[in-house]
Formats: C-alpha cells, sequence, structure tokens
C-alpha cells in the first residue's frame, strides 16, 4: 500500500464524513495521521460519524445559511484547513419528461452548487495553508458519469458535469496560489447510493468496484502529485 504520510499531521475538512464514502475517507485519513473534520447534514445523520473525529460538524448543502455558518466557524479558528475532500452527494434517476424541477434543482444544489459555495468560502483557510507549506487540496467526486452522461440520468448527470467544469477551471486557478483541486470520475462503486435514490428506480448497473479500493485510489492520486484522476485511473 502506498505510503500516505502526506496527510500525517493535516487538518482535513470531510463534507459527507457519515455516507459510505465519507466513512472510509475518515478511516484511511486517519490511519495515515490526519486529524479529520467530519461533516454530517442533519442531526439524524451525525449518529454515524466517528467518535474519534477531531471535530463532528453539521453541514446540510442545500441550506446556503448552514455552508456560511461553518465556513465562518471554520475561518475564525487558528489551525489551517489543509484539504477538502467533498464525499457527500444525491442522486436520481428518471427521463426528463417525469423527473421533477424540484429533483433536478436539488441535485444540482447538493453535488455543485452547495460545495462550490463552501469551497469558496474557505479559499482563505487553504491560502493559510499554502503560505505555510502544508500542500493544501480540494477533491471532488464527480464520477464517469461527468465523462458521460446517461439517459435517464439526465438531472443528476447536470449536477456532476457542473462540479467536474468547475473543478477543471478552478484548478488552473488555484495552482497559481499553491492549492490543487483534483476532481475524480470513478465508475459504478457499490456505495448503497443508488439504493437511496431521492427519485426514480436505480438500473442494473452490475457489480461495481469497492468504496475501499476507490478511495485508496484516490488518496494515492493525492499523494503521487496527479492532477486529474479521471475513470481510466480507476
Amino acid at each position: 500500500m502506498l505510503h500516505l504520510s502526506r496527510f500525517t499531521g493535516k487538518n482535513i475538512l470531510l463534507v459527507g464524513a457519515s455516507g459510505a464514502f465519507g466513512s472510509e475517507f475518515c478511516n484511511q485519513l486517519m490511519l495515515a495521521g490526519a486529524a479529520v473534520l467530519g461533516t454530517a447534514s442533519s442531526n439524524e445523520s451525525s449518529v454515524r460519524l466517528r467518535a474519534d473525529l477531531t471535530q463532528r460538524l453539521l453541514l446540510n448543502l442545500e441550506d446556503a445559511a448552514s455552508v456560511e455558518t461553518l465556513a465562518n466557524y471554520l475561518s475564525s479558528q487558528n489551525e489551517p484547513i489543509d484539504g477538502i475532500v467533498l464525499a457527500a452527494g444525491l442522486v436520481a434517476f428518471g427521463n426528463i419528461t417525469d423527473t421533477p424541477h424540484a429533483v433536478t434543482e436539488r441535485l444540482l444544489q447538493v453535488n455543485a452548487l452547495g460545495q462550490i459555495n463552501l469551497v469558496q468560502r474557505l479559499l482563505g483557510k487553504l491560502q493559510e495553508s499554502a503560505a505555510a507549506g502544508r500542500e493544501p487540496f480540494v477533491l471532488s467526486i464527480s464520477g464517469v458519469i461527468a465523462e458521460a452522461p446517461l439517459p435517464g440520468l439526465a438531472a443528476y448527470s447536470a449536477s456532476k458535469t457542473a462540479i467536474h467544469g468547475y473543478a477543471q477551471a478552478a484548478s488552473k486557478e488555484l495552482r497559481k496560489a499553491g492549492i490543487s483541486w483534483v476532481d475524480a470520475r470513478p465508475g459504478h462503486t457499490e456505495s448503497g447510493l443508488a439504493g437511496r435514490a431521492i427519485f426514480g428506480t436505480a438500473p442494473n448497473f452490475g457489480a461495481g468496484k469497492t468504496v475501499p479500493d476507490v478511495v485508496a485510489r484516490m488518496l494515492a492520486g493525492l499523494t503521487l502529485g496527479e492532477r486529474d484522476l479521471p475513470s481510466t485511473a480507476f
């Protein structure tokens, strides 16, 4: 296994730490010696957060006030933010004639707009980290759907191509400031998300990749300094 010393002693904000991807990121980052600040979207989901996180926080990406509150709180702390892992997300299935606009709005808010808002508000903390030579990063997970949008998944595709496009452009801007933004696009992964769709029913995707393997590949990419993690990297 790749040595992940890059994360030792680093302060990592893990958005969506109560989910399948988020909890595995917590496992691997904490094993590597990182201090993980994990978020959950509600009091109900917060019970799934690890008790030994450095901080257990609430963040509802659908609520701009919640994003602002968390960002203001973190910005007021003395410690830098050395990394932001965007592991939260929603999925929905259905053709464009049946999918309610409210579902599309919710997907865009959680999968793209809320995440973008949070990162923008925390740029100052990432810049502090860069100034201290701590190699700050942002990791987004748009998935293979951002490379190949599918019929029956138009709304979900829109939300994921949005964060992918933003990340690709932002990475070029932030590189000059010593901050890396890596977007990962793994194929179908057995995270259980498809079974928790906010609309519609998932098609049969077949067997997918395992969450630990996909998370390990993403962390390896950050360690190796890779600037992008396309679907072919997994």
